[in-house]
């Protein structure tokens, strides 16, 4: 790790080309701070939340331990530009936030000097062998929180045992997503205490975004057809299906969304290449709430921090990732917002969720992306099966709540008894 630490640097330059957020404080990373330390104050209770999705799960968790500790000082890490930048809406003065320490025992070493945490939540898979370590030889609790491990990330921790029991077997506690998760975990040797569900039920998507994006909608006047965080290669069999699928594709607006920022220019481009006209929510013109943005056959979503106006504004979501065999993304957000969702093959990062979802009624397995563009269709030209599949969306995201405040107890507990000692 440490001999790899000039290919991490030339990695970050190159992606700060792209996404300049990771040119930011890139010395944090090797655990060298510029800032002063958390402010003094109640109990230091450091978050790893990695990229985007973590730190949403984080804000509910954030939100249930400033309830029982109104006092703490929260320390946020993370490791992508997405995720540093979502997680600044979370700070309170006092509180500090900065890169995960590149896993190395100095780096780890001084960023625990530095922060001083009383205990650790890694989010959801962020188990490093030197970090684990770290916080062990430092009396710092370390849980793994909102834990998830697919067959296929437990096949891979099983090639590299040497590193991953260990690891997984130092933590202080883990609380799984599923009982499925919980074997797995329970199988490297991690001390799974519990399993509390999936925090991303607790999240709240925001109204105002909702309601601007359904009035969009109507608008419109046609029925929107969303893929969303879609991945590489996703596009490409979306324009294929459109081609191939004639009827009724006139009839409805389709809207993509990227998973990644830096992905937007080549997303429109392909979509270009294909002959479609598109249209960028960055290049719309201020639009009122009963204005319709501009026609097109595709509207390109290349924005941050909008997905629930983009699910509001969706009749039914292709699930990205879910084709490109990828592993699937969140639906659960979908869901929330009352917007069902066609999943392809590919969901076992989020097995247990999609699975729910499916025998809930809020949404649908297809084969392949063509499959899913007929389906998505039919559905949306069909008021009555379109108006059940909405509420059991709503109904499957609301019946599964409830991490956040067993997630926030659990904690409180671990704290109060390394403050006990």
């Amino acid at each position: 790790m440490t001999l790899a630490q000039p290919l991490l640097r030339r990695k970050l330059r190159r992606r700060g080309e792209v996404e300049a957020g990771y040119l930011e404080s890139v010395e944090e990373r090797f655990g060298r701070y510029p800032a002063e330390p958390l402010a003094p104050g109640g109990p230091r209770i450091w978050i790893h939340a990695v990229s985007l999705g973590e730190t949403r799960a984080a804000g509910v968790l954030v939100a249930a331990l400033r309830q029982r500790i109104p006092g703490m000082r929260l320390l946020l890490t993370h490791g992508t530009a997405t995720g540093r930048a979502e997680g600044g809406v979370l700070l309170l003065p006092g509180d500090a936030q900065t890169w995960q320490p590149w896993d190395t025992a100095g780096a780890v070493g001084r960023f625990l000097a530095h922060f001083r945490p009383d205990i650790g939540v890694l989010m959801e898979t962020e188990v490093w062998p030197n970090l684990v370590a770290g916080c062990r030889d430092a009396g710092v609790p370390l849980v793994l929180a909102n834990a998830r491990l697919s067959d296929k990330s437990l096949r891979g921790a099983e090639r590299l045992g040497v590193l991953a029991r260990p690891a997984f077997a130092a933590l202080t506690a883990v609380w799984a997503q599923s009982d499925d998760d919980a074997r797995r975990l329970a199988g490297l040797g991690a001390p799974v205490g519990g399993v509390f569900g999936n925090l991303k039920f607790d999240m709240t998507p925001d109204p105002v975004q909702q309601e601007a994006g359904r009035r969009w909608r109507r608008a419109t006047g046609r029925p929107v057809v969303l893929l969303a965080s879609s991945r590489e290669g996703e596009e490409a069999m979306w324009i294929e299906a459109f081609r191939s699928r004639s009827a009724g594709l006139d009839d409805v607006q389709w809207l993509i969304v990227p998973r990644h920022p830096q992905r937007f220019d080549e997303v429109a481009a392909l979509l270009e290449a294909g002959g479609l006209a598109v249209s960028r929510r960055s290049g719309w013109a201020p639009v009122g709430p009963d204005d319709a943005p501009p026609r097109a056959d595709v509207w390109l979503g290349d924005s941050l921090g909008e997905m629930a106006r983009y699910y509001g504004m969706a009749d039914v979501a292709l699930l990205g990732g879910s084709f490109a065999m990828t592993g699937g993304q969140n639906l659960i957000e979908a869901a929330a917002c009352g917007c069902p969702v066609v999943m392809g093959p590919s969901t076992f990062n989020f097995a247990e969720a999609s699975a729910l979802a499916e025998a809930a009624g809020a949404a649908f397995r297809v084969a392949d992306m063509t499959e899913a563009v007929g389906v998505a269709t039919s559905l949306v030209a069909d008021a009555g099966r379109l108006g059940i599949a909405r509420g059991a969306a709503l109904s499957f995201a609301s019946a599964h709540r409830g991490a956040a405040a067993r997630t926030a107890d659990a904690l409180c507990a671990l704290l109060a008894k390394k403050t006990a000692r």
